[in-house]
């Protein structure tokens, strides 16, 4: 039986990687990565010595279908993100679906637990959440709006990524939708040497990125806690 592994990988800290994670890494016959010159940078960091292909949101059908074929013929394969855990806000549920709906018998989807953005934000954020609506990235345009609103009406709390070249704008909508007093946090460089969690008001929040512009670097979580 071959066995497709879903492997999460460091967010940052090549640290942050588990035994398991590095042992089925070095045992499978092909790695899956999202950019393999991210990829490099980890396996070269643990001298792990694999063939690497790509597996990313362009990933053509005949490509899915040469992985699909790698599974028929008894290859073990790792699926690897750039940071973080596969098929969360990336490509890596696409392949895990082509799988299921191939109904191969003789191949097992074993995902290796780790680091994740969207726990480690939330285990260091300070609010309390029992339920949370979780958006990965907002998009860029059509219905971004919606969603603010949307943030703004409902008394729960949601978290979302954003980039660096959007971040600043997000709190001004923020701001402009949100009740003055809601909570929001924002981490950024999460496992990294610059670390950092800001909490408060969105004014708090937008003023801290006005009086420090070398921070706004680095991938964001946003969390918006529930309405006070």
């Amino acid at each position: 039986m071959s066995k497709l592994y879903i492997v999460a990988t460091p967010i940052g800290n090549l640290a942050d990687i588990t035994y398991r994670a590095i042992s089925v890494l070095n045992e499978v016959d092909i790695i899956l990565a999202e950019d393999t010159r991210v990829a490099s940078k980890l396996l070269s960091h643990y001298e792990i010595k694999k063939k690497v292909e790509s597996f990313h949101a362009h990933t053509k059908e005949d490509k899915i279908e040469k992985i699909i074929n790698y599974l028929i013929d008894g290859k073990n394969i790792a699926l690897v993100t750039d940071a973080g855990t596969p098929g969360i806000s990336d490509p890596g549920a696409v392949l895990v679906r082509k799988v299921l709906e191939g109904k191969l018998k003789n191949v097992s989807i074993i995902p290796i637990p780790g680091a994740s953005a969207l726990t480690t934000a939330i285990s260091g954020s300070g609010i309390e959440m029992s339920t949370f609506s979780f958006f990965g990235f907002l998009p860029h345009k059509k219905g971004r709006e919606t969603l603010f609103k949307k943030i703004a009406e409902e008394d729960e709390v949601f978290i979302f990524y954003e980039s660096p070249h959007r971040i600043l704008k997000t709190i001004e909508s923020l701001e402009k939708f949100l009740e003055p007093e809601r909570e929001v946090v924002v981490a950024r460089e999460l496992s990294k040497i610059y670390e950092e969690f800001v909490r408060g008001t969105t004014l708090e929040v937008k003023a801290h990125f006005a009086n420090n512009p070398e921070k706004v670097r680095g991938e964001f979580v946003v969390i918006v806690g529930k309405k006070n």
